[in-house]
């Protein structure tokens, strides 16, 4: 008996040990090392072939990228669960697209609903992976060849081949997702993209401390004329292809993430200078040997605002010599242009002639003049792995040609752009393309918001402001399963226990959710047309004042805000100067001044129109001066339209809107300088801590007064506040996007 158990338990052992070796080390014993190698799809010239399609059909990629972002959790939480993926991925397919395209290792929920959703599907959906990479190591000491960045990347394409075939294992903390991956789902998987958007500063930096690795030559992939870093990318690629075909003997497309900021293009030096476009990074220094059967396909994000440099191209050669030596300095200049021509890329201008500035519909559009070059340079197809624009009531970029904005468009302006951005993909011959992205996440920030908000916080609310959040074709709404209050002029939803203040011919209600303060106001024979609503707001106990003077509106407590409704057209939210976020963080580049120097009184009856950065530097000068401050635009000024998602009229940038004698209206938190309003925390006084620190409140007190009879002193009431913590409220709901997408797509071939 002892001897049994001895066996069984060293059976055990050696079984454990041998699993450990197999699904999580990945060691194996190729046991047919002649065995051929097969794969799933295929290049020729510039298009993608799949293998089991007719050989003079090639196979366009019509793909929406997937994040894994919910609300209420970060992304490295994978709080996707398997039957969320399910119905995801019928939605998807019903849009239209064929492919889905991930960026990381994901939990194995997504692969065993991957798996399950293609069974036995005549038109299966399928997959395009990505090697993620550790991005913030980037901005460090280390180049692309360092240890810690090379070899956590080539195990990172090991075991993700490892997982789409169905052989293995991942703890927490081993990898990004985690689980016990036993779907093989490879023969749905189209290829790989490697790496994401390169920072410009870690390529340049590769390829002058490790310039003399810049040849690499493998059994797949060998490079010609090549940089270092675009040797260490042909490393990469090389021996994932090599591990696929060794083990599992199959073969998939290959990719390297590319973006604008290191195409393969040298710019004029006005270009160098605004944008900073300062490192190539070219796969076509990148070959494929004849044992690499699948191919290679160059991979690029690009969106429509920015960073635009044929924009600056075509605009900075309106400028003469002498303008541009006024703006940098004639030796700064001349350091450009050397800089500029150490570059090894294509000059853009040999790509492009006059007439691709205009798109088939005779705009002037420089996406679609960007795109043609970029098909044109290429003897590879060309993937447009990302492009899209954001629903979010924040902008950060405009695109002055066609006004496809990174923020601060309806749901149909969405669409819209949506479908532009896709037929300029493929009118310049592009094979394929994937929209960024499919939902929404709370999570996300932005450049010109984040000074504002809590980090740490982010996923337990919805910041409007925040356009980042906002590019997906699936919304996240606050509430169950309908919102607490939509402003469509319907005031069914309000009821007596959300009044905080009467008066004679007056009452005031609120309440708030996940996204926005909502308030109704009611008055009797209300004019919209003549009369003006006055709606102040104390929120800090640190500053404020008892009147405006801009608006000769008087308060019974300091206020902070005032919300004023104007008609239709001139209704806005306006800040007390001292509360102003803008000028407290970048009063330099956006006033031409320090504020800190001398600061606004805490009791200055100045209030400010509110505004958000569009552009922080490297804007170009106007002819008349050689002073020129960043472009900004005013998020304050308040929009007139049906909010409500079912109405035929919805606008989903809508801030308030007139029903008989009521005024129905929603404020976004970030707006009055919530920075967490999950836990009540906004700004405290940027001069006393030099910048932005939190404060927590209890309670905030609003008023409501109308125009007429001049300075006239507004009442008002406290309000308590109670935040949710992370106990969050949410329902999703297809934008109108996506049925406009879906209906586009179902008309094309």
């Amino acid at each position: 008996m002892k001897k049994f158990i001895i066996t069984i338990c060293t059976l055990i052992v050696l079984l454990f040990i041998a699993n450990t070796i197999y699904y999580r080390h990945g060691v194996y014993i190729d046991m047919d090392p002649d065995s051929a190698v097969t794969s799933l799809a295929t290049v020729s010239g510039k298009n993608i072939y799949l293998k089991q399609q007719t050989a003079d059909t090639p196979f366009e990629i019509r793909g929406v990228d997937m994040g894994v972002g919910m609300p209420g959790k970060w992304a490295t939480d994978y709080a996707i669960d398997k039957e969320t993926y399910l119905r995801w991925f019928g939605q998807i397919q019903e849009l239209g697209a064929n492919t889905v395209r991930v960026y990381t290792i994901l939990q194995d929920d997504f692969y065993d609903a991957f798996y399950e959703y293609n069974q036995g599907r005549e038109e299966p959906l399928y997959l395009i992976h990505g090697v993620w990479i550790n991005d913030y190591i980037f901005n460090s000491h280390r180049d692309a060849f360092d240890e810690e960045l090379l070899e956590p990347l080539l195990s990172d394409c090991r075991t993700i081949v490892d997982i789409i075939h169905g052989k293995k294992s991942l703890n927490l903390g081993e990898g990004n997702g985690s689980g016990r991956y036993r779907k093989d789902i490879s023969p749905w998987v189209l290829g790989y993209i490697i790496g994401v958007e390169w920072e410009s500063s870690l390529v340049v930096y590769t390829n002058e401390k490790s310039g003399d690795k810049n040849v690499y030559s493998g059994k797949y992939l060998y490079t010609e004329e090549a940089t270092a870093f675009e040797a260490f990318l042909c490393q990469v690629g090389d021996k994932m292809i090599e591990y696929e075909s060794g083990r599992y003997k199959q073969q998939r497309l290959v990719a390297f993430s590319n973006w604008p900021t290191t195409d393969p293009f040298v710019y004029p030096v006005v270009v160098t200078s605004y944008r900073y476009k300062i490192a190539c990074v070219d796969v076509e220094h990148i070959k494929a040997r004849e044992e690499f059967q699948a191919g290679m396909f160059a991979s690029y994000h690009v969106y429509p605002y920015f960073p635009d440099y044929l924009e600056i191209t075509r605009e900075g050669s309106r400028y003469s010599e002498e303008m541009i030596d006024e703006r940098l300095g004639e030796v700064i200049r001349k350091n450009l242009e050397y800089h500029t021509s150490l570059l090894k890329g294509a000059r853009i201008e040999d790509y492009l002639t006059d007439k691709d500035y205009y798109d088939s519909r005779g705009r002037y559009n420089t996406y679609a003049a960007y795109l043609k070059a970029l098909n044109r340079y290429h003897t590879i197809p060309v993937v447009i792995s990302e492009y899209g624009v954001t629903t979010g009531r924040g902008m950060a970029q405009r695109d002055v040609n066609t006004g496809r904005n990174q923020g601060h468009m309806t749901e149909q302006e969405q669409g819209q752009a949506l479908i532009d951005c896709y037929r300029d993909i493929v009118e310049a011959g592009c094979a394929g393309s994937c929209v960024f992205t499919w939902q929404d996440e709370w999570f996300k920030r932005t450049w010109n918001t984040m000074h504002a908000i809590d980090l740490d916080k982010t996923p337990y609310w919805s910041d409007c402001q925040t356009n980042e959040q906002y590019f997906g074709l699936l919304s996240f709404d606050p509430g169950n399963e309908e919102s607490v209050c939509y402003v469509d002029g319907d005031i069914s939803e309000w009821s007596v226990s959300d009044v905080v203040m009467t008066a004679e011919d007056m009452e005031l209600s609120m309440k708030y959710d996940e996204k926005f303060i909502y308030f109704l106001v009611k008055k009797e024979g209300f004019d919209p047309e003549k009369d003006t609503l006055y709606i102040p707001l104390d929120i800090t106990p640190k500053s404020g004042s008892t009147w405006c003077s801009d608006y000769e509106a008087a308060f019974e407590r300091a206020c902070d805000f005032l919300v004023v409704i104007r008609g239709r057209d001139h209704s806005r939210v306006v800040v007390q100067k001292r509360y102003e976020a803008l000028l407290s963080t970048y009063g330099g580049p956006y006033y031409l001044d320090d504020p800190y120097i001398n600061p606004p009184d805490v009791s200055t009856p100045h209030f400010e129109r509110i505004y958000l950065p569009l552009i922080l530097s490297g804007v170009l000068p106007d002819r008349r001066s050689t002073i020129s401050t960043g472009v900004k635009y005013e998020t304050g000024a308040l929009r007139y339209g049906n909010g409500n998602p079912k109405a035929e009229e919805f606008d989903s940038l809508a801030d308030f809107i007139f029903a008989g004698d009521y005024v129905e209206m929603r404020i976004p938190w970030q707006l009055l300088n919530f920075s967490n309003p999950s836990e009540m925390m906004i700004h405290d006084d940027y001069y006393e801590h030099y910048g932005i620190e939190n404060l927590h409140i209890k309670e905030m007190y609003v008023g409501a007064g109308w125009s007429g009879g001049g300075v006239h002193r507004i009442p008002m009431t406290k309000v308590p506040l109670k935040g949710w913590g992370k106990k969050i409220t949410f329902h999703e709901r297809l934008k109108e996007s996506y049925y406009m997408l879906k209906e586009y797509w179902a008309l094309e071939p």
